[in-house]
């Protein structure tokens, strides 16, 4: 009798044989001798994928990675309803049971084990050495990127490098988040070497996107937990390499801020999309519930899941950015109102709205993980905390993200502006609030840089506030409930 090789930790761990068989089996593989063909392999890898890209269940077609980074100073929600896993985040008291973590959670272990499938077994396939070792590159992204959202968002988890079940997942133990970093470092480094410059398709990554989460990590590996400082020079590096290589890998500034969230279902990648996973109206199943429904005020028929902090968006800068990030007059017919007139008194993101203002849970969007402007604010920052501060390319660098959000004729920095390297590292991480309002960017920059309790104390007293004082306790979430409670090890 064949095996069934099923994905996730989460489903390893707490189904019995009746649950696993009940798995989606879309993408999955019968028996340990199909991944020896190039077609069995890459249906382990389509099982990888499926593990990010769900529309409910787990992954990030839906906005539960959204709801578990609005810990930050940008995103809040309604303060009743049916939003309490939405508040546990904001409010700073997320329990083991919240099942917006537990997607990010289940989605990513379920895309490991299907990378894991391929990582383990390429070596020995038979078939076209150039498409398997593609097969191969995207498998080790796709392990690294996922290890990447677990670690920041949990700090110790299970390392897990088998690809099939076995009884020693019953009692695995947490890894640190240095041992966890190590293999995301070494999965991208694989990743780089092994994928080509362009991609197959537009929810695949190529070379270009392997450097820039590279790039990202070591970013993030030079603040809190790890606080290696020397990573700064090697995100700066990395960073450089994609700048300077753009062009082969397909990335770009769009001409516009509000050309680059016009959310058109028709097209299927744009050219600052560094990494997205792509969505489509398959079924209920399949199709992309962050766009629409979830960030519309109730005014408009939409669930009022996330909206914008009242503080942060009164100090946003004024300009072409703030016009297009904001919705701040309701209504779909002919009658609106303004925000300060709305149920929930505040405004909205309009770059989650649907192309028409359409009111869905059903969009084939993609969700895009990074965008091109996030690498050149890796590389401007990081220089400015490396070795001999911000050159002439980080200025560049800071100043194609700024002027585009800002009115015409302003004036760029430059270093004769006589800013130190700390303050220019400083005017870097405010661009990217800007920039990636409601993109899920904010909360880690906070993290690494151990500014979360800073943040929240300057929030307006009309929105949520934190039930208790913020610790770095409080930097991670507490593993699932489905995990813990039959493991004594997590």
């Amino acid at each position: 009798m064949k095996k069934l090789v099923i994905l996730g930790l989460a489903a390893l761990l707490t189904a019995g044989c009746k649950g696993y068989l009940e798995e989606d089996t879309t993408g999955l593989l019968y028996g340990g001798n199909v991944l020896s063909t190039q077609d069995g392999l890459e249906s382990a890898l389509t099982g990888a994928y499926r593990g990010l890209g769900n529309q409910w269940t787990y992954g990030f077609l839906h906005p539960s990675a959204n709801a578990a980074t609005i810990g930050s100073d940008d995103v809040t929600t309604h303060p009743a309803s049916n939003k309490a896993d939405w508040r546990e985040f904001d409010q700073f008291n997320v329990s083991t049971t919240n099942q917006r973590s537990g997607a990010v959670y289940t989605g990513c272990y379920k895309a490991i084990q299907g990378a894991n499938n391929v990582i383990n077994n390429y070596t020995k396939t038979a078939g076209t050495k150039a498409t398997i070792d593609i097969i191969a590159g995207e498998a080790y992204f796709i392990r690294g990127f996922s290890y990447y959202w677990l670690t920041r968002f949990y700090g110790n988890i299970p390392l897990v490098l088998a690809g099939e079940y076995s009884a020693s997942l019953l009692t695995i133990k947490k890894s640190t988040p240095a041992e966890v970093y190590a293999l995301i470092v070494e999965d991208l480094k694989k990743a780089e070497t092994l994928l080509p410059n362009t991609r197959r398709d537009p929810g695949r990554p190529n070379a270009g996107a392997a450097k820039a989460f590279l790039a990202d990590v070591y970013l993030t590996m030079a603040g809190w937990p790890l606080k290696q400082t020397d990573k700064y020079d090697l995100a700066a590096a990395k960073a450089k390499e994609v700048i300077d290589n753009r062009a082969a890998y397909g990335f770009a500034l769009m001409p516009t801020f509000a050309a680059v969230f016009d959310n058109d279902p028709a097209v299927a990648i744009i050219p600052e999309s560094v990494f997205q996973i792509s969505g489509f109206t398959g079924g209920s199943g399949t199709a992309n519930a962050t766009y629409g429904n979830t960030t519309m005020p109730g005014e408009e028929g939409g669930w009022d899941d996330m909206f914008a902090e009242l503080n942060f968006f009164k100090n946003f800068p004024a300009g072409p950015r703030k016009d297009a990030t904001f919705r701040t007059q309701f209504g779909l017919g002919a009658t609106t109102i303004p925000w300060e007139q709305s149920l929930t008194k505040h405004p909205y993101y309009k770059k989650w709205y649907i192309k028409g203002n359409v009111v869905t849970s059903s969009i084939s969007l993609p969700s895009v993980m990074m965008r091109y402007p996030h690498v050149l604010t890796i590389y401007a920052e990081a220089k400015a905390r490396g070795t001999g501060g911000p050159d002439q390319a980080a200025y560049d660098a800071l100043n194609a993200v700024r002027l585009r959000g800002l009115p015409a004729g302003t004036k760029a920095l430059a270093p004769g502006d006589g800013l130190t390297a700390a303050q220019f590292a400083d005017a870097v991480v405010q661009e990217r609030a800007w920039e990636f309002a409601c993109e899920r960017t904010r909360w880690f920059d906070l993290i690494r840089l151990e500014q979360v309790e800073a943040a929240n104390a300057a929030k307006s007293p009309e929105d949520l506030q934190p039930i208790k004082p913020i610790t770095k306790a409080n930097y991670w979430f507490p593993l699932p409930y489905t995990d813990t409670s039959i493991n004594p090890n997590l």
